[in-house]
């Protein structure tokens, strides 16, 4: 689900079945033109789009954070929202990205999803492979 589509009155109900939280990170730099911009958001959109389909029903995707996490303050500002998402009720918070996000190992998160390089094109099967290997693995 999208936060959107969650109100006050029906989280109460739906929270302990979405326990996992999805955040988009587009990266942008601020150097792209508006063309290249729209080409990157849409590619996390692209790398997105399998969990959202596959696992609808047990998460949530949060608003995208589109520009680059590559600085420490970025790094920890974000690694202070995943803490939030976490308080709030979020049992996980998965991370991605259509590129590669060079500051991804300072980030918090139980998951990150991004390629490996930027040719590569997101793979609905190992997208949901690794997402239920988190699930299985912090189950056990």
């Amino acid at each position: 689900m999208k936060f959107s589509e969650i109100d006050g009155d029906s989280w109460p109900e739906l929270q302990p079945y979405l326990d996992t939280c999805l955040i988009p990170l587009s990266g942008l730099t601020g150097k792209e033109s508006p063309w290249e911009a729209t080409d990157k958001v849409a590619r996390t959109g692209q790398w997105l789009a399998p969990i959202e389909q596959d696992f609808r029903g047990r998460t949530v995707t949060m608003p995208a954070i589109h520009y680059d996490i590559g600085g420490d303050g970025d790094a920890e500002q974000l690694n202070h929202l995943i803490g939030q998402w976490k308080k709030n009720g979020f049992r996980y918070v998965i991370v991605i990205s259509g590129h590669l996000l060079e500051g991804s190992g300072k980030l918090d998160a139980d998951l990150i999803i991004q390629p490996a390089t930027e040719e590569d094109q997101p793979d609905s099967q190992l997208i949901g492979k690794a997402v239920a290997s988190l699930w299985r693995t912090t189950a056990e």
